[in-house]
């Protein structure tokens, strides 16, 4: 795209995204060649119309030289034409306010007597025009002004969201049950160090899905079967009522073989529960009564040296921010690609693996404070307005952000299977 036309886009952006519609030109980008359909899948996944109309605009400036007229095109065919206008215009699109309608006031004509105006004149032979008298209108005295409705200035209660097309059904109270699981002390045995600082993650956590309306269950320090215990009693409970299940753990981790969940999280007593056959507890199949609901999985798990120095970015991009002293890394999950595949895998986790609908998996990277600190300050002030996907995406910008001691970075994941957007319950404050 020519220098010119990325000014006017950059130059547009903020209205752009206020404005356009993005899914009415996704079909005349797609027919101009512009856009692949796997692009455009793309721009659709990134979540809310804005974040959408934010993404294309983006990407429009690198599809060469025929991207600008052909989306002054597709703008123009789909009823934006003034946003077309505004663009060709090369200067900055501005919200255009009509103005003020000030009430004119019209004088009627109120005739006289019909016998003495017959001939046009008066009783006294002068001109008899009608006589413009201009009407006002009339003013009610105070008492017979209506009174405002008692209901008018009464808040009114949030809307609740019901299940469509489009998101799910998160309304129930509570909206469902959130078992937080945090390993912190090791035995000697397992020659894991002690988590310092969990505890105070988990805090943050559970204060946090409290205020979203979740049941919170904490459990500590629980060795390898207690977890699967915790989980398969969790399974186990009637969910009917519950709209959602929230599953987060708080430990050591490491790689293990999968099919489509990478990682494993550490009991106290050394062996591990691949993230695998965590989330295999809550599937459609092994939870009936969870089915076609959300059921989430915040993994924070510490493990490894491996470090990820990042690499360089212009200086306007990314500003880093001082980071705080970790005393171990969090394990990067393996690659879910195809590739990653295994016949090693364990036949319990494949045979009972059905397709994992409605399960998103969010992994924290090294060192998980931050990720924690991230994610629960995003909540705290996106919630109200963002879809969960959506506030991961901004938790991962965030942390990738900071910078660990000047120099390492870290990176947040997720394997996201839902199917519609997920807003969680919670209040203006």
């Amino acid at each position: 795209m020519e220098a010119r036309h990325k000014k006017v886009l950059q130059q547009n952006r903020t209205n752009l995204v206020t404005s356009l519609d993005p899914s009415d030109v996704y079909d005349g980008l797609l027919a101009r060649g512009i856009f692949t359909q796997d692009m455009i899948d793309e721009i659709k996944s990134s979540g809310t119309r804005r974040a959408q109309a934010r993404q294309l605009v983006k990407d429009l400036e690198t599809r060469g030289s025929r991207a600008f007229p052909a989306f002054l095109d597709c703008l123009r065919e789909t009823g934006q034409a003034s946003l077309a206008e505004l663009l060709e215009s090369g200067g900055p699109v501005s919200i255009l306010v009509s103005p003020r309608v000030q009430p004119t006031v019209i004088p009627l004509p109120v005739p006289g007597n019909p016998e003495n105006n017959r001939n046009g004149k008066n009783h006294d032979g002068a001109d008899a025009s009608p006589k413009l008298v201009p009407l006002k209108p009339t003013t009610l005295p105070l008492d017979v002004l209506p009174s405002p409705s008692p209901d008018r200035d009464r808040p009114r209660p949030p809307r609740q969201r019901r299940d469509s097309v489009q998101s799910y059904k998160m309304d129930a109270s509570p909206c469902g049950i959130c078992l937080i699981i945090n390993n912190v002390e090791f035995d000697a045995s397992s020659n894991l160090k002690e988590r310092k600082g969990s505890d105070v993650d988990c805090d943050k956590l559970e204060k946090r899905f409290q205020s979203l309306n979740f049941h919170v269950v904490v459990k500590r320090n629980l060795k390898c079967k207690q977890i699967k215990h915790e989980l398969s009693s969790l399974a186990k409970m009637d969910h009917s009522v519950y709209d959602c299940c929230v599953v987060v753990i708080l430990s050591h981790g490491t790689e293990a073989s999968h099919n489509r969940f990478p990682g494993a999280v550490h009991g106290v007593d050394g062996p591990s529960v691949p993230v695998q056959i965590i989330t295999n507890y809550l599937n459609g199949q092994n939870c009936s009564s969870l089915q076609s609901k959300p059921k989430l999985f915040f993994i924070q798990a510490c493990g490894g040296d491996q470090r990820d120095i990042g690499f360089e970015v212009s200086p306007d991009e990314v500003q880093p921010t001082p980071g705080g002293i970790d005393d171990q890394t969090d394990a990067i999950p393996l690659s879910s690609s195809s590739d990653s595949l295994s016949f090693s895998d364990e036949i319990d986790a494949r045979a009972s693996l059905p397709t994992p609908s409605d399960i998103l998996v969010s992994y924290s990277t090294f060192p998980g404070s931050w990720y924690v600190e991230t994610l629960d300050r995003v909540l705290e002030e996106n919630a109200v307005t963002d879809d969960l996907v959506t506030m991961l995406m901004v938790v991962n910008n965030e942390v990738s952000q900071i910078s660990a001691k000047g120099l390492y970075k870290q990176m947040p994941g997720s394997f996201n299977f839902l199917r519609k957007l997920l807003y969680f319950q919670a209040s203006k404050t």
